[in-house]
């Protein structure tokens, strides 16, 4: 156990004391759950104290803090860990996209991932939805008023068969929600500010992320449940808060919910954007962050061959 005595940041103003809460909460973002994040930083804490010094810089921390990680969890989370802190360095907000039909745990896995991540703003696209009802009335977007998956109940004509109308009315839908997730992602760029937006709109093709490019680092990805009865569960779960939405409702459009993930998922696998079946929590987190940390890292190597012209042309014809 630790004696008891506080252990400075040398370097950082005005020598703030080392916090495990703190530390624990910065580790969160190589995947690790909270209880194993504190772990590594219990046992950093201890480490600290047997080298019976009053003070450390943040780097001599940092580096400790790779030997603890490797330790006790892994060289995998060791990596992020590293690859994060260059990452932090970038000057690009970061925009996660998380699709997927309702019920699959998208505004969940959106609100833990934006602790994790230290992102201070998560909108769904529901919300968005709700904010055009205010300014469209139904006559004139109907599709707009329905549930992503009654969509096809709003539709002014049926379409041909063998066209399925839940499809038509869900794509309907999305083209009017997905207006305003472009307005989001325009946002966080002129701004600066990182931003997750979940939602069932926010399906692959529907938001074109080629625009912003140059502008933040966009990471879009879709949460599916492949088991249907684990899915069903989810909805029984939900019925369990009395501010939820009436189970029996999503009983009864449990089908269409299911022909819409489908419908996302291809669409997923189309535009190679990223499907995350969602078993567990911390699975579908580590999941997303490491490919929040694989795009990033690429992005750096990009930024790096772009400002180092010379080098680059030098190494491709190094014998």
């Amino acid at each position: 156990m630790n004696n008891g005595k506080v252990i400075v940041i040398s370097d950082r103003e005005p020598g703030l004391p080392y916090s495990k809460g703190l530390r624990a909460s910065e580790l969160m973002v190589t995947g690790l759950s909270p209880y194993r994040a504190y772990q590594v930083a219990e046992e950093l804490e201890e480490r600290l104290h047997r080298r019976g010094v009053p003070s450390v810089t943040r780097q001599e921390l940092d580096d400790l803090t790779v030997d603890v990680l490797t330790d006790l969890s892994g060289e995998r989370y060791a990596t992020n860990f590293l690859r994060w802190q260059e990452i932090a360095r970038l000057d690009v907000p970061l925009v996660v996209l998380i699709g997927g039909a309702t019920g699959v745990g998208k505004s969940t896995i959106a609100t833990q991932l934006a602790v994790r991540l230290g992102i201070v703003r998560v909108v769904a696209t529901d919300s968005i939805r709700e904010v055009m009802r205010a300014l469209f009335t139904p006559e004139l977007m109907p599709t707009l008023h329905t549930s992503s998956f009654e969509a096809d109940s709003a539709l002014r004509e049926p379409p041909p068969r063998p066209v399925d109308k839940v499809i038509v009315g869900f794509r309907e839908q999305t083209t009017a929600v997905a207006v305003g997730v472009h307005a989001l992602v325009e946002r966080a760029a002129v701004e600066g500010t990182s931003v997750v937006v979940e939602g069932a709109h926010a399906v692959p093709g529907f938001v074109d992320l080629t625009p912003y490019q140059e502008r933040v680092l966009a990471v879009p990805v879709v949460l599916t449940v492949e088991d249907e009865d684990l899915h069903r569960s989810h909805f029984v779960v939900r019925s369990m808060d009395a501010s939820s939405r009436p189970f029996e409702r999503y009983q009864r459009g449990f089908a269409n919910i299911r022909r819409v993930q489908k419908y996302i998922k291809s669409q997923a696998l189309s535009h190679n954007v990223p499907v995350i079946p969602n078993y567990s929590l911390d699975q579908a987190l580590s999941a997303i962050i490491d490919l929040v940390v694989e795009k990033a890292t690429g992005a750096m190597r990009a930024d790096a061959k772009q400002r180092h012209p010379v080098k680059r042309e030098v190494e491709a014809t190094a014998p």
